[in-house]
């Protein structure tokens, strides 16, 4: 199981929206983050989430067990700021070396870190809620998105589980020709260059073969399953916005909101 794997449960609410609701909600809540680099608006926006997680049905230990990428990804951000930051402001903390490890390089690289898991959580609750026949449908049916693009995104969500069983057969296939890739990075390189190789080849034969049944054509296409925007996604939409400026707010009062564009 990935991170992109759905785990919905259907007792949550939220997790029964409809799908473009979760969609412009998380862009919404997205765009608000964006606007500023201060630490502590994406720290709020955290916070928010962490309380909003079980109303979508994800269990933060199981957030936890799949999301061990994110938190790598958090860190590689910590020490590339850290040692490369330009803003070398504020007092010393430590030093590395030769290197002076400052307040104000610690406040850029906590912004980022905490802007990069502000951004990544919204999306991890749409998407593992969200089943990707639904996402297409609501995309045709609500947001009147051309079903080519529609389709194609169901395509899409469809084959990324099949990246991870794919890793794990080239893996093997090297390990049985007595090759490991072990802590080598050229075969390391190697493999990530043939799972690209063989992803690009499935991605054209599958566009062949949804041309050849006919999903480009202009003819109008029926749904089996109709997407409803009710009054609850609306609401929902409403509650993101709502939430999004009274986080801005407070940054705002607080005189810790520092534009990206200012």
């Amino acid at each position: 199981m990935t991170l992109t794997a759905v785990m919905v449960r259907s007792s949550a609410p939220l997790a029964r929206r409809n799908p473009v609701a979760k969609l412009v909600a998380a862009t919404v809540f997205a765009v608000g983050i964006l606007t500023t680099l201060d630490p502590l608006t994406p720290a709020l926006a955290i916070a928010a989430e962490l309380v909003l997680l079980p109303f979508f049905g994800v269990r933060y230990g199981t957030l936890l067990r799949r999301g061990w990428p994110l938190l790598l990804s958090v860190f590689g951000i910590v020490l590339t700021t850290i040692l490369f930051g330009a803003n070398r402001g504020g007092d010393t903390v430590f030093s590395i070396g030769p290197l002076d490890v400052t307040t104000g390089v610690l406040t850029v690289a906590l912004g980022l870190a905490l802007r990069l898991v502000a951004l990544a959580l919204p999306g991890i609750m749409v998407f593992t809620t969200t089943d990707p026949t639904d996402l297409a449908d609501a995309l045709v049916q609500n947001a009147k998105a051309p079903a080519r693009f529609a389709i194609g995104t169901l395509a899409a969500f469809r084959l990324i589980p099949l990246l991870g069983q794919e890793w794990q057969a080239l893996r093997m296939a090297r390990r049985a020709r007595g090759i490991d890739a072990g802590h080598n990075p050229v075969v390391f390189a190697a493999l990530v260059f043939a799972l690209l190789v063989g992803a690009i080849r499935r991605g054209t034969r599958l566009a062949l073969a949804m041309d050849a049944r006919g999903f480009d054509s202009s003819i109008p296409r029926t749904h089996a399953r109709a997407q409803h925007f009710t009054r609850a996604d609306t609401l929902f939409v409403a509650g993101s916005v709502l939430l999004t400026v009274a986080i801005l707010t407070v940054s705002i009062t607080t005189d810790t909101f520092r534009p990206v564009l200012g």
